[in-house]
């Protein structure tokens, strides 16, 4: 596998939120901008709380087997290459709907003397903190899952479990 690469979820997040920012200025001249929902960063912040968990969770197992404990439970290659998959497709829909959430909130910044509107910068404002979160844990997971002698073999494009 091909580990995550910063400029690449730093891409979508940006152009999501450019592309959110002008459907945002465009559906507020139509009609009614449609409303940041409370879930969006309460979702966002249980994946990073779960990716964060299984990166500890795989990080203890891996410190037991090297320090050889007789308890350790091993950590199943396939297993940690499903982790890797769900935090990296985590870490690319959570640099989506952050970018969309992040153009939507700029563009409520603009509207913060209604109460309403307040609120909902301000949801935006919370899901692009989670969104970062998730992006954080997912790529601290797969350095977790991150095999120490790739480097050696693929000449520079390093792979994970």
């Amino acid at each position: 596998m091909r580990e995550l690469r910063i400029r690449v979820l730093a891409g979508v997040f940006f152009v999501a939120g450019v592309l959110s920012w002008a459907g945002a200025r465009l559906w507020n001249s139509i009609g009614t901008l449609p409303s940041v929902p409370l879930a969006a960063p309460i979702v966002l912040a249980l994946i990073a709380v779960v990716l964060t968990a299984t990166a500890l969770s795989i990080r203890g197992r891996l410190k037991a087997q090297r320090e050889r404990d007789p308890d350790a439970k091993g950590v199943d290659p396939l297993m940690a290459a499903r982790a890797v998959v769900f935090g990296q497709s985590s870490a690319l829909v959570a640099a989506l709907v952050a970018g969309m959430y992040g153009g939507a909130g700029v563009f409520l910044l603009e509207l913060l003397d209604i109460p309403a509107r307040r609120d909902q910068a301000i949801y935006a404002g919370f899901s692009v903190v989670a969104g970062i979160a998730v992006i954080a844990a997912a790529i601290f997971l797969e350095r977790v899952c991150k095999l120490p002698d790739d480097d050696e073999h693929d000449n520079g494009a390093a792979s994970t479990a």
